[in-house]
């Protein structure tokens, strides 16, 4: 893998399937303009049901131009190893009804309308609300999910049958900007590792963007507060290991290299699964990957005109994972014998901050947090010069039933008497005001 050449791995040709895809698009938008009719459905027959695509010519991808249908069949060719990370769990629906140049919006619950084949159970959040969730078994329901508008799957780590117990735990490796790819595999290894000398198989896979993930399969013994002490003693001992590679700091500011994220273990977090298509222009893919694959794979080579057909050639590097759930015991001894972790420090009745930021934005979009830092970098330009990558803190937020762009800046590497004081915010987005965006 790593090819850059215009004949991607496993016999596929990224370039051409990305202009077919674009003139795909460019036909459909120049009906449009036209005035002519597109075709407004594609009836699909998948899993013995009739799954009706609408719109299926609207461009979810504008930069590559691919369409609500291509992303559609790139579901159903890869739907064995799709439904491998999502069959029987609750799943949120991440929604871009307006392709992913747009923000979406999150969907705890099920459609009102929808075909009586679509499960759904009953989630308890730690907030005491409740939300009846869509669970996907079979491509026909991964297929209608599509059509919603999700590109992406994001289920939690529960199977339908027992919601207080997940069966997977699960290891995000965030790498703070500016740390090469290549760092954040070596990182990845001590995962292996960790895992390993403490009972459990990792299955690694790109996270479709700069990550990447390591998942394990576990018995459904265990509560979720076990499951992310486990996973939080995994991120402590791989930052010992690392030797100044990764992180398990939790607090942004804190962090250098590759962030060891256990948090994704919480009872209301989800992450991408396996085969997920992910939200960049690209349209890359979190793909599962055989170990001995991973420090030759360069993610850019992983997307939705690649994928299908490294999947059709190699089949699912993740096909045993199933069958390979272990224990959290030696890892839960691990967490006694690191003993309890540091607590950052508090404050008066909240968290003392110990690095100089400065909040710079706070937008309904990531597009206009950055434009808002660009107005602050001119306007301070001395500053601006001071700061590496990691010192601007881009953070996407949750907001009520949609993301918001918060950015913070770090003065660390600036003189304390250059350092500008906190200003009126570029951008001022109030995330809880408003009507929620339309379902």
């Amino acid at each position: 893998m790593g090819q850059r050449s215009g004949h991607g791995p496993y016999g596929t040709a990224p370039r051409p399937a990305s202009r077919r895809a674009v003139r795909r698009g460019r036909e459909a938008a120049a009906v449009r303009a036209e005035g002519r009719d597109p075709v407004m459905t594609e009836v699909l027959e998948v899993a013995g049901r009739r799954v009706t695509i609408t719109s299926p010519d609207k461009v979810i991808f504008p930069a590559a131009g691919y369409t609500k249908l291509d992303l559609a069949r790139y579901y159903l060719a890869v739907a064995e190893g799709a439904l491998r990370g999502v069959a029987g769990r609750p799943m949120i629906l991440k929604r871009f009804p307006r392709g992913v140049a747009e923000e979406p919006f999150f969907q705890k619950r099920a459609p009102a309308r929808r075909p009586d084949w679509i499960e759904t159970v009953t989630l308890r959040y730690p907030s005491g609300r409740t939300a009846e969730e869509v669970v996907v078994r079979d491509a026909a329901q991964l297929a209608w999910a599509v059509n919603l508008g999700c590109v992406d799957l994001n289920p939690h780590p529960v199977r339908a049958e027992d919601l207080e117990h997940p069966d997977e735990l699960r290891i995000d490796l965030d790498p703070v900007p500016g740390v090469p790819w290549r760092q954040v595999v070596e990182v990845a290894l001590v995962v292996r590792e960790v895992l390993g000398d403490h009972g459990l198989a990792g299955w690694p896979k790109t996270s479709g963007s700069r990550g990447f993930h390591v998942y394990a399969r576990i018995a459904p013994r265990w509560t979720f507060p076990e499951v992310r002490r486990a996973a939080q003693a995994v991120a402590r001992e791989v930052e010992n290991r690392a030797g100044g590679l990764a992180t398990s700091r939790w607090w942004k500011e804190e962090r250098q290299g590759v962030f060891v994220d256990y948090n994704q273990n919480a009872r209301d977090h989800t992450v991408a699964s396996a085969y997920s298509v992910r939200p960049t222009p690209d349209a890359r893919v979190s793909t599962p990957l055989a170990w001995d694959e991973v420090t030759g794979t360069d993610p850019v080579d992983l997307t939705l005109a690649t994928v299908p057909a490294r999947f059709a050639e190699l089949g699912d590097p993740w096909r045993g994972m199933d069958a390979a759930a272990g224990s959290l015991d030696g890892l839960l001894r691990l967490a006694d014998r690191l003993g309890p972790p540091e607590r950052p420090p508090k404050g008066e009745g909240r968290r003392r901050v110990t690095m100089p930021l400065i909040e710079i934005a706070r937008a309904r979009t990531a597009a206009e947090a950055l434009a808002g830092l660009e107005r602050w970098k001119a306007r301070h330009p001395e500053v601006a010069a001071r700061l590496e990558p990691a010192d601007v803190l881009v953070d996407s937020m949750r907001g009520r039933s949609s993301t918001w762009t918060r950015i913070r800046v770090n003065l660390r590497h600036v003189p304390e008497p250059e350092r500008p004081p906190q200003e009126p915010l570029e951008v001022d987005y109030d995330p809880w005001g408003g009507p929620p965006p339309p379902a």
